[in-house]
């Protein structure tokens, strides 16, 4: 537990918050969301502790928070689903704890309902398809399911960026003067475009894990032209799938059998990106 305390931070943003919330006379609110969003983030951390998962840092957003980890995009879906939603379940035993409460000294009625809307509006909050929110990370988790990785991965983003582009347009219409509001969009814009910049980075760490847990796997086999490029072939490759690769060469019958190491180690080894998979020579032995 004290390793686990030892990398939470917090965001500038939620010290912001947490400021405007003290200076305008709201202590006891800025307690019970900052109480709340650790809980929230705990649950993320312990479900993926349970899953052995390496977490480099917890960031405590006023929203939510972030878990940095180290799985490349290649740990089972069912896990990255729990430890996802572990943290939205936090708020339910929080809710009941604080009606089970009510009464004692330290809780009135009126401390449950305060608490019990912000739980409501950060759950809620964390719910929608936004990038890093819990519901864009769900919307990227069932993509990466049904499409290829790398597919999956523009979008995502593209369906973050659009959510979030209505959200700031609903913002602007209903909550114009909303200033905590604000500073959250604005944190949203920022990690929204840095997602889009990194798309490529995190394609690159799914390919590099892909030994991870092979045994795992179900099997793929994709039929490829042996006139598409490399870097084409290799988008072709899902989550939760261990891929061979039949190549099958123009003008001939012949098939080169290839395995996904095979290919993946020749993405990296090329110098010409655009290189077609005819002018590596393991398509031009036919293994049957």
């Amino acid at each position: 537990m004290r390793d686990l305390l030892i990398k939470v931070k917090i965001n500038p943003l939620f010290w912001l918050v947490l400021g405007i919330g003290v200076a305008t006379g709201y202590f006891r609110e800025v307690l019970m969301v900052f109480l709340i969003v650790f809980i929230h983030e705990l649950g993320h951390a312990f479900a993926a502790i349970a899953f052995k998962w390496r977490i480099y840092k917890i960031e405590l957003l006023p929203f939510g928070g972030v878990a940095e980890v180290d799985h490349g995009g290649n740990r089972p879906i069912y896990e990255e689903a729990i430890v996802v939603i572990a943290g939205p379940l936090q708020h339910l035993w929080m809710m009941l704890a604080s009606f089970a409460c009510i009464g004692l000294p330290f809780w009135s009625a009126a401390d449950h309902q305060l608490f019990v809307w912000h739980n409501l509006m950060i759950l809620g909050f964390n719910l929608i398809p936004i990038l890093p929110l819990d519901g864009g990370r769900l919307l990227h988790l069932w993509l990466t399911a049904v499409l290829p990785y790398q597919k999956a991965l523009l979008r995502a983003r593209q369906l973050s960026i659009g959510a979030l582009v209505l959200l700031v347009l609903l913002s602007a219409v209903y909550f114009p003067f909303h200033l905590n509001l604000w500073v959250v969009i604005s944190f949203l814009l920022l990690a929204n475009y840095f997602e889009w910049k990194q798309r490529h980075y995190h394609f690159m760490r799914f390919l590099m894990t892909r030994s991870n847990e092979s045994a795992a796997r179900r099997h793929s086999v994709i039929r490829l032209k042996d006139s598409l490029a490399v870097r084409d072939a290799v988008k072709q490759l899902r989550r939760g799938y261990r891929h061979d690769f039949r190549i099958y060469r123009r003008w001939q019958a012949s098939v080169a059998h290839v395995t996904e190491a095979e290919l993946v180690q020749a993405f990296f080894q090329m110098k010409n990106p655009h290189a077609p998979l005819s002018s590596f020579p393991f398509a031009q032995d036919d293994r049957r």
